[in-house]
């Protein structure tokens, strides 16, 4: 009986949550309800929850890490990742500096000092602003 209630109880807040978090103790709940009818060893009862729980999370595992990978999504803003641009504001790397990129000017910071006219190519962006080295000729 007790089983059963637990294997309600798993699948209840599996049912409510979003994520994966009690279907591997539910597992586990059912197999065990079962070998209570068996016999009457509550210590075998629960070592068959246990070791059916972390089969059945061992073997789901690689399937959930699959169906709940984070796919990157591009921004619009990404697009400007990997592109070339001019400095028209000094960049020092204690000093915001602004660039223009795709023809849109963007302020932008840089681990060294580049000075108006110079190319540089767009790092990664960091909130609002680009991160920015001097493009290599």
């Amino acid at each position: 009986m007790v089983w059963g209630l637990l294997f309600l109880l798993f699948v209840f807040i599996e049912i409510i949550t979003v994520n994966l978090v009690t279907i591997w103790f539910a597992c586990g709940a059912i197999v065990s309800l079962f070998v209570s009818m068996f016999t009457d060893s509550v210590a075998i009862q629960v070592i068959v929850f246990i070791i059916v729980s972390i089969i059945s999370l061992l073997l789901t595992k690689p399937i959930v890490k699959k169906l709940k990978a984070n796919k990157f999504e591009p921004t619009n803003s990404d697009r400007f990742i990997g592109k070339s641009g001019d400095v028209v504001k000094k960049i020092t790397p204690k000093e915001r500096g602004e660039v223009k990129v795709l023809g849109t000017i963007w302020t932008a910071t840089s681990d060294e000092t580049l000075e108006v006219g110079d190319s540089i190519v767009v790092e990664k962006i960091d909130g609002v602003k680009l991160i920015v080295k001097k493009e290599e000729k």
